[in-house]
């Protein structure tokens, strides 16, 4: 009777490291197995109860294991600068396919009605906010790989930065435009474009108002690459 309660001490936790590697539909066949191999060393087949034990906690732990692993796979799906544990990865772009890649991106400067009009008279203190705004976005769309850690550094075809006051709401709307015959899409180029522009606005009024707004930053559209073309409006 000791020698049987030794074994089925031993037995156990070797039964649970095997089962944890083996499929579900499996695990009929491996608890037989182990049942017919308990009875020719012991001389008789475990308690049913013993066997039951097993069989339901081997399937739970399966179906833990299982569940975990698929709700891994499901965080990082998609994800291309998430690499299967988890860890940032900058994405390999050399087996991908060169195309003309376009995006655009807009944003908004909600400025209040006392700088909008110093604003359209040029009569602030740092000089031309238009002007300066739209060269810092076309600087800061070149420099996207310095600033975006995981960014490639791309050739840029073409930068286009324009701001247009509005006077409904006192704002300046901000559209910038990024263009690559490339491997990798220009969509971070442009709304970095709109952001340093945006960012450039705000530095050149803040002396006349802190509640500046800087809002609505986002992708208008983009063309090319093997995901195609996408629109907001659609």
């Amino acid at each position: 009777m000791f020698l049987h309660r030794v074994g089925l001490r031993t037995a156990l936790p070797l039964s649970r490291r095997l089962f944890s590697s083996i499929g579900s539909h499996d695990m009929s066949k491996a608890i037989s197995e182990l049942n017919q191999e308990m009875e020719s060393v012991f001389g008789e087949p475990p308690p049913s109860s013993l066997s039951g034990s097993i069989d339901n906690q081997s399937m739970t732990q399966d179906l833990k294991l299982s569940t975990v692993e698929m709700d891994d796979k499901k965080s990082f799906a998609g994800l291309t600068h998430i690499g299967s544990k988890g860890e940032a990865q900058m994405v390999d772009v050399s087996l991908k396919v060169i195309s003309k890649r376009v995006a655009i991106a807009r944003g908004k400067v909600i400025l209040g009605q006392k700088v909008f009009d110093l604003v359209s008279a040029n009569q602030m203190g740092k000089g031309d906010v238009l002007s300066v705004a739209k060269l810092a976005g076309i600087c800061g769309a070149k420099q996207t790989s310095s600033l975006i850690p995981l960014c490639h550094n791309i050739n840029l075809t073409h930068v286009r930065v324009d701001l247009a006051m509005n006077p409904q709401d006192y704002s300046v709307e901000i559209e910038g435009e990024a263009a690559s015959d490339g491997k990798t899409g220009v969509e971070m180029e442009a709304l970095t474009a709109v952001t340093v522009a945006s960012l450039t606005v705000y530095d050149m009024c803040k002396a006349a108002s802190k509640s500046i707004q800087i809002t609505d930053i986002r992708l208008e559209r983009k063309t090319g690459g093997k995901s195609g073309d996408w629109s907001r409006d659609k």
